[in-house]
């Protein structure tokens, strides 16, 4: 998943620097030098600094309100394509923008330097179809699905697979690495346990973004411990403290649902029969077909960038498939492209199978980069900025401080389609308010991720809910009920912070 931003980020303080400074400035004056800069790089002629306004309060309100109406109605209202939908808010807030001072061309360049910062995410998002369709032509994800029948049940295969989930993505520290991977695996064996799809798919999102949050080499982590100013592991302490007791109280929820599928006729001729299907059409020895998921792991764990640990695993996939399955190779590589469906006369199995490629992608790929434009113009005209600041000075309790932050993480994944600008602009946003409260930075850091990295995956027009919806197969919207982890957790901690529990501060970082 796009998982080496954070080193990306690290290693082009331009674009860094920018961002932050922009986030900083964005609601201090109605001109800044940033503007200047952006645009001088980009060879764009410069307004003068009465021309361009930083937006009120109630423009800022009415401008999210409009964007939220166009596609709350028009998605679940009207049955609208989403991507139309997307296009007739980049208008809407192309003109808010425009009525701010900005001319057409700095309008656009602000949609392009937002796109230029996702770009990390853009390379995953055509790696990660390779990545699914190499490990069904390898056979990895056919071993996986073997040998998980052997030994899964309905009553536990849940709570086992949350478990599995979250392993993968610590160790990893990518959601969308795991997702599309043992996720896809999951998928399959649950489906052939008749257990439903979204529940699964909600199972899988839960446990893979559980890793997106707690390990060290996961980008969020690193991203939001670095812009709020504490260290990643006083960020990880002041997390766990709130996502241990949601993890385990989801366990606990999957545990519970599994045995209502305990009592189900387990369909075992229909798993000897899918088991025997993958044995004739594929070499199942686990030894060699799950080495590109070996290699995978490994290397994400070493921190090689996202895209060279892919990339690697691609290509051992492909050998295999060519030398091992002894498929063809044009066909294989074409399958990197567009995976077809395979011939192994059951009709879901062919379908699953038959998934991943580049092609596959490109619905996901699209909406998210008008969804990336669209926050590019939120964030660099300072709508985002000027509705949170408004809400920010009201705020006096430290519980409300907590909840507010969270529904500001969640607000800026609606508005921007994307955590990570989301995280950072919030950390600049609350940070001076964590102070003067004397909170200890890594509340911060764990509450931007509590409302950002969670709630991404529950969006349906975020790139996390549009990758998960389209690598599982299940709508967002139908899985979301199901990803408790990550609705729980906001609920918890705001619950433990109105308690007065978990709560770090200042004067107890050094103590600790």
């Amino acid at each position: 998943r796009r998982r080496s931003q954070v080193r990306i980020l690290s290693g082009a303080p331009f674009l860094s620097n920018v961002l932050i400074f922009l986030s900083h400035k964005t609601f201090q004056s109605s001109y800044t030098p940033s503007h200047d800069f952006i645009f001088k790089c980009a060879n764009l002629p410069l307004t003068s600094p009465h021309s361009m306004r930083s937006p009120s309060f109630a423009q800022s309100l009415l401008c999210f309100s409009v964007i939220v109406a166009l596609i709350a109605g028009g998605l679940f209202g009207l049955g609208i394509s989403l991507h139309a939908l997307i296009f007739l808010c980049l208008l809407w807030a192309g003109i808010n923008a425009f009525s701010l001072g900005y001319k057409y061309l700095q309008i656009r360049e602000l949609m392009t330097s937002a796109l230029t910062r996702a770009m990390p995410a853009i390379y995953i998002f055509i790696l990660i179809g390779m990545v699914i369709a190499s490990f069904m032509q390898s056979g990895t994800i056919s071993t996986l699905i073997y040998y998980g029948l052997s030994w899964l049940n309905p009553s536990i295969f849940l709570a086992v697979g949350l478990i599995l989930c979250a392993v993968m993505s610590v160790a990893t520290g990518t959601s969308w690495g795991t997702v599309g991977t043992m996720g896809v695996v999951l998928m399959g064996i649950g489906e052939a346990m008749n257990i439903p799809l979204p529940v699964i798919a909600g199972m899988v999102v839960a446990g893979a973004t559980f890793g997106d949050k707690m390990s060290p080499i996961s980008d969020t982590t690193n991203l939001a411990s670095m812009s709020a100013g504490t260290t990643i592991y006083r960020h990880m302490y002041a997390m766990l403290l709130t996502t241990l007791p949601s993890f385990l109280l989801t366990f606990v929820i999957f545990l519970v649902i599994g045995f209502t599928y305990a009592s189900q006729s387990l369909n075992v001729e229909e798993i000897y029969k899918i088991k025997a299907v993958l044995a004739s059409h594929y070499n199942l020895a686990p030894y060699i077909t799950l080495l590109p998921l070996v290699l995978l792991t490994v290397m994400s764990i070493k921190k090689v960038p996202a895209e060279v640990a892919m990339s690697c695993s691609i290509l051992l996939a492909v050998i295999i498939a060519i030398f091992y399955q002894d498929t063809n190779t044009i066909s294989v590589l074409n399958a990197l492209w567009e995976n077809t469906p395979q011939n192994t006369g059951i009709a879901n199995l062919d379908a699953l199978l038959g998934r991943g490629g580049i092609s596959s992608m490109s619905w996901t790929l699209l909406l998210a980069l008008m969804a990336i434009a669209l926050g590019g113009i939120l964030h660099g005209a300072g709508f985002l900025a000027a509705l949170l600041s408004g809400i920010i000075k009201r705020v006096k309790r430290t519980a409300t401080l907590i909840a507010v932050t969270i529904a500001s993480g969640f607000l800026g994944n609606v508005a921007m389609g994307e955590a990570y600008i989301s995280i950072i602009l919030n950390c600049q946003l609350f940070k001076s308010k964590y102070q003067q409260q004397k909170l200890d930075p890594s509340m911060l850091s764990r509450s931007v991720e509590e409302g950002a990295t969670m709630t991404t995956g529950l969006i349906p027009w975020t790139t996390a809910g549009a990758f998960y919806s389209a690598t599982l197969g299940v709508e967002v919207l139908d899985y979301a009920p199901y990803a408790f982890f990550n609705y729980l957790n906001g609920v918890v901690a705001i619950t433990m912070a109105a308690l007065g529990v978990g709560l770090l501060k200042e004067k107890r970082a050094q103590h600790h």
